[in-house]
């Protein structure tokens, strides 16, 4: 039944056929859904990869070994297991077992250099991590730092037709050579531990809804990345929620038509981890997994065998395709969801994709806090309205002062969210959860917006000063930090400047000590300490920052400066 419109404004422009509150069991779990539908869906496929299609019945059967062997080791429900992967039907089946097994997923960016990937195992405290042999050289690095005790060794080819599987792993490592050398001679093979697994009988756990199931890593604002606990019960109500949210435009699919949907995104963003890996369990919609979206020849080569409905992605990946020589040679006709999030939509991009396709990328909003989806533009909309759109049902969202108190209409103040897919706070940190948190239970996203009389919200600037690249979050104090250890470096200050690619770009500004120190020198050391997206794309020497009279760094005269 839907609720008085007094206080949720955003009601009376719901799109039709999307309830105000959706009925959500906060007892019910993942596993329940993964039990449930993997068995419904059984003969459906769930992923095209690399021209081969994975059914939800391989999915099942997999992970059900995999979640044996998690068990056969002695890991118990709580426990947290990392995993390190691109976009691969080993990452679906290693995260499902590791919730069938009662377990905690931690994901972690496969990008990450062995400082971050070290910062990460530690603070989760992971008992053990799923990793694709690409990277593994990274992991050991830093592995005797951390408390990883079991390591499952993936290929890129493990879940392919055996003659396939074998060429594809044989053109990645010495064709490509896209596996540099490492020594882990405790790691255990993929396929091995499916095989160890089918001999130990799984157990199914008992898992509520309260209980944890992501440990989902974001920035923080002391330079430490800090884990968002998001429960089962939290990413259960935003998939339903984007299930509901969907519904106008997908309704109307043929019976006998799969949805399928678009995978572009990194399944370890909590976007994607939700929209396109948890959403697909929960609707048996077929992803089309894309490993490395920044290879757009590639990614348009492998859409043009395929036929898809739903395309979730950030602004610079629809700004790319669409600009592609090439984007014609896809047969756009079915799509009828394009879902913007991660970072602002760009006008050009959305109206150009909206001229190109016929279909208009609807922007959303949300957070890794908040599972992450708070908001949403409605999808059958045509006009581009550089709004975050209308918070989801279930959602309560508002503009408020540094005191707490709500703004009036159309004032600016920070973006609060409140609703069930709301995180239950910060991995073993009260301090910065409480910093967070209002007194009525309300997320301060360190975001500011306004709200206009019918409901929609719209970003006007950051309150924090984390920059925006590509989707991700980085935030200047852990730049700053890696740095300044530089013993050329006296200070530094990093900003966010526009940038057409990205959306924003690293900006470093560095006050010299060793007059000998060279851009080339940072740079050097930037790669050796930090993923690609937080690496600096401009770097500047002056010789003195802007400061307040009690020492704080003027940041803003630094962007133009």
């Amino acid at each position: 039944m839907n609720r008085s419109t007094n206080d949720r404004p955003w009601l009376a422009h719901y799109p039709q056929g999307v309830s105000h509150d959706i009925e959500l069991d906060p007892e019910a779990s993942l596993v329940e859904l993964i039990d449930r539908r993997f068995v419904e869906f059984a003969d459906r496929p769930a992923y095209r990869f690399l021209g081969e299609t994975q059914r939800f019945g391989d999915i099942d059967r997999w992970s059900t070994a995999l979640a044996g062997y998690w068990q056969g080791l002695g890991l118990v429900p709580g426990d947290r297991v990392a995993v390190m992967m691109p976009n691969t039907p080993q990452y679906a089946v290693a995260v499902a077992a590791i919730l069938r097994a009662g377990l905690v997923v931690v994901n972690v960016n496969p990008l990450y250099t062995s400082r971050e990937l070290h910062h990460q195992l530690k603070d989760s405290g992971s008992k053990a991590l799923v990793i694709l042999e690409n990277f593994a050289h990274v992991y050991q690095a830093c592995a005797d730092a951390t408390p990883v005790k079991h390591v499952v060794l993936a290929a890129m080819g493990d879940l392919l037709s055996f003659f396939k599987g074998h060429v594809v792993n044989a053109v990645v490592r010495h064709h490509k050579k896209l596996v540099p050398a490492f020594d882990l001679p405790d790691a255990v093979r993929f396929n091995d531990a499916l095989s160890r697994g089918r001999r130990t009988a799984w157990v199914k756990p008992t898992v509520r809804g309260a209980d944890m199931a992501v440990l989902q890593y974001t920035g923080g604002t002391t330079g430490v990345s800090k884990g968002a606990v998001l429960l089962h019960r939290n990413l259960l109500a935003n998939v339903r929620q984007a299930h509901a949210w969907h519904q106008p435009v997908l309704a109307d699919l043929p019976t006998d038509e799969q949805l399928t949907s678009v995978c572009a995104l990194p399944l370890h963003h909590i976007f994607a981890f939700t929209v396109n890996l948890v959403l697909s369990w929960e609707t048996g919609a077929k992803n089309i997994l894309i490993p490395n979206p920044r290879d757009l020849p590639d990614v348009l080569k492998t859409l043009r065998k395929e036929r898809f409905h739903s395309f979730p992605a950030v602004s610079t990946l629809f700004n790319g395709l669409v600009n592609h020589p090439d984007f014609h040679t896809v047969d756009w006709r079915h799509l009828r969801a394009s879902v913007g999030g991660g970072m602002a939509v760009q006008r050009v991009a959305a109206q150009r994709w909206l001229a190109e396709t016929g279909c208009p990328i609807c922007e959303g909003y949300g957070l890794s806090e908040t599972s992450p989806i708070a908001s949403c533009n409605a999808l059958t909309i045509h006009d581009f309205n550089a709004t975050i759109g209308l918070p989801l049902p279930n959602t309560r969202m508002k503009c408020i002062d540094d005191a707490g108190n709500t703004v009036p209409v159309g004032e600016p103040g920070e973006i609060a969210i409140q609703g069930p897919q709301l995180m239950a706070g910060y991995w073993q940190r009260p301090d910065e959860t409480a910093k967070v948190m209002t007194a009525d239970g309300f997320f301060r996203t360190g975001d500011i917006g306004t709200m206009d009389a019918q409901g929609f919200f719209k970003i006007v600037d950051r309150k924090k000063d984390m920059v925006l690249v590509s989707g991700f979050n980085v935030y200047p104090n852990e730049i700053e930090d890696i740095v300044a250890q530089m013993p050329g470096v006296l200070e530094c200050a990093v900003v966010g400047i526009p940038d057409e690619k990205t959306g924003e770009a690293v900006k470093l500004v560095v006050v010299k000590k060793n007059p000998y120190l060279t851009e080339a020198d940072v740079l050097s050391h930037c790669r050796t300490q930090l993923t690609s997206y937080k690496r600096p794309k401009v770097v500047v020497f002056q010789d003195s920052l802007p400061k307040t009279p009690v020492g704080k760094i003027l940041r803003r005269e630094l962007r133009g400066a």
